[in-house]
């Protein structure tokens, strides 16, 4: 990887295997023979690029008198000058940091944790430059996304070696490679594990791994004819994981989910979606009805209505049925889809609020906040802004002063609701309903990690266009208002 002279460099791996520290070492390199400016990129600029600078980059100033010579200023967490060339770090976040900083060599550490739509103007950072390289690097998540949406598009270089028993060319794969001596993580037997070549069988030291890797290993490529060079490894290959550490995380994943993704992510460096992450298409088909999309609503139906903004305003128009007034509307609630589409202008919304008797609607507060405000303004009392915000509990909706016409709610706890309402089959979908509602539905996959007190948390990734998944989630938060509306009011009066 130090010698790699592609223009991009992929590295998809486990964690704790050095990938960062290649990264390092090729920005002072670029900087001390070249004399490019680097732009290396974390996550956050706080604590991520601050903590970067004082445990990685300047403990590599004290350990080497030639770079401390090299860099004349580093007292700028976020700026080290070296003569005419500079080191900057940068957050992902914002992306006003990441712009008017031309360089030559770019390194993004973390891939899979940034704001994905903000690495693009990484690379632009580099194209008034004759030299540029830009080297991604990160443990992934799940496929097609982050880090290994790169991978699979790059060479997809393997190490491999040369077994000392057999002396054919292996590589160090799961589960063919792990030997493991015990049924639960808990037992003391797990501690005779190891590895092993997949071609012979034959037990592989893993105190001798630094040599017979180091004699014998070199990078594969799965592609031979492709610009982006991608490296992977696992931690199969680490001198510090031991074998029965990893044969430990991986049968403490088949008990907890935050475990499974652990392991697959951190352990083999490799994508993992848990088995009913996200709406299938068996679940969309099973909620298929025998009617088409209506062009009203029945006289006197709880109606509502969700709208996500972007560049279209993707609205979802639902009717509700109610068993019986209970605490938990949303679960007694049986769904029918009236209506799903979209509209280019915010005026156009207002023509479905009233051809669909819409009793409440929820829209995304942002990008468009001042249009979503004044739509609000026009139906008073009927809708609400939405933000995603941190601090609320569960399905809690946070309710602001009626002229603000906004709310707050936890993003996760409403889509296991919004899109368990499909799963479980509590929603009726119409023959023709859009192609791109199904698709979008199918878009977001639920994940569950730890924080970093250990506690499992859960959270929803974007894989593709998600704009129908959030309208289907507005639209769930609706519901909870518009029954608490109905309540006090006769419903079939409101337009």
């Amino acid at each position: 990887m130090h010698d790699c002279d592609a223009e991009m460099m992929i590295g998809q791996k486990g964690a704790q295997l050095c990938f960062t520290e290649v990264a390092l070492n090729k920005s002072c390199y670029q900087i001390d023979v070249h004399g490019n400016s680097v732009l290396y990129v974390l996550p956050t600029s706080t604590p991520d690029a601050s903590n970067f600078s004082t445990s990685r980059f300047d403990p590599a100033l004290e350990l080497s008198p030639h770079l401390q010579n090299l860099f004349s200023d580093v007292k700028n967490i976020g700026h080290k000058r070296a003569g005419s060339a500079s080191l900057f770090l940068r957050g992902s976040r914002s992306r006003n940091q990441l712009k008017s900083i031309p360089v030559s060599f770019a390194a993004v550490d973390e891939v899979d944790e940034m704001v994905q739509t903000n690495i693009p103007l990484i690379f632009e950072r580099m194209s008034g430059q004759l030299t540029q390289q830009s080297f991604l690097l990160s443990t992934p998540t799940i496929e097609h996304f982050g880090i290994n949406s790169y991978y699979q598009q790059s060479s997809q270089d393997h190490f491999f070696f040369t077994c000392p028993h057999c002396s054919r060319l292996t590589e160090f794969t799961f589960p063919e490679c792990l030997e493991i001596t015990a049924e639960h993580y808990s037992d003391p037997g797990i501690s005779g594990s190891f590895l092993k070549c997949k071609e012979c069988q034959h037990k592989l030291s893993h105190e001798d791994k630094p040599s017979y890797l180091a004699k014998t290993g070199h990078w594969v490529g799965g592609y031979t004819n492709r610009i982006m060079r991608g490296f992977h490894v696992n931690q199969m290959y680490s001198p510090t994981v031991k074998p029965y550490q990893i044969a430990s995380s991986f049968l403490k994943g088949k008990e907890n989910p935050a475990d499974e993704q652990e392991f697959w992510n951190s352990k083999m460096g490799m994508p993992h979606e848990p088995e009913g992450a996200r709406i299938s298409d068996a679940d969309i088909q099973n909620c298929i009805s025998q009617y088409t999309m209506t062009k009203d609503s029945p006289p006197h139906a709880l109606v509502t209505m969700g709208i996500d903004v972007g560049k279209w305003l993707h609205y979802e128009i639902t009717q509700y049925g109610l068993s019986a007034w209970g605490t938990d509307v949303s679960l007694s609630a049986e769904g029918k889809l009236l209506k799903a589409g979209k509209v280019e202008h915010f005026e156009e919304l207002d023509a479905k609020m009233r051809q669909y008797k819409v009793n409440f609607c929820i829209i995304d507060a942002n990008p468009e906040r001042r249009k979503a405000l004044e739509f609000a303004q026009r139906h008073w009392g009927h809708v609400r802004l939405c933000f995603y915000g941190r601090g609320v509990n569960g399905k809690a909706i946070t309710m602001h002063p009626a002229d603000q016409h906004t709310v707050t709610v936890d993003r996760t706890s409403w889509l296991d609701l919004s899109l368990g309402r499909i799963r479980n089959q509590k929603m009726r979908l119409p023959l023709d309903v859009p192609i791109e509602y199904k698709e979008q539905l199918k878009a977001l996959v639920r994940i569950t990690e730890k924080d970093k007190d250990g506690n499992p948390t859960a959270k929803y990734i974007k894989t593709s266009e998600d704009h129908y998944a959030h309208a289907r989630n507005y639209n769930e938060i609706a519901l909870q208002l518009a029954a608490s509306f109905a309540q006090s009011q006769d419903i079939g009066g409101v337009y």
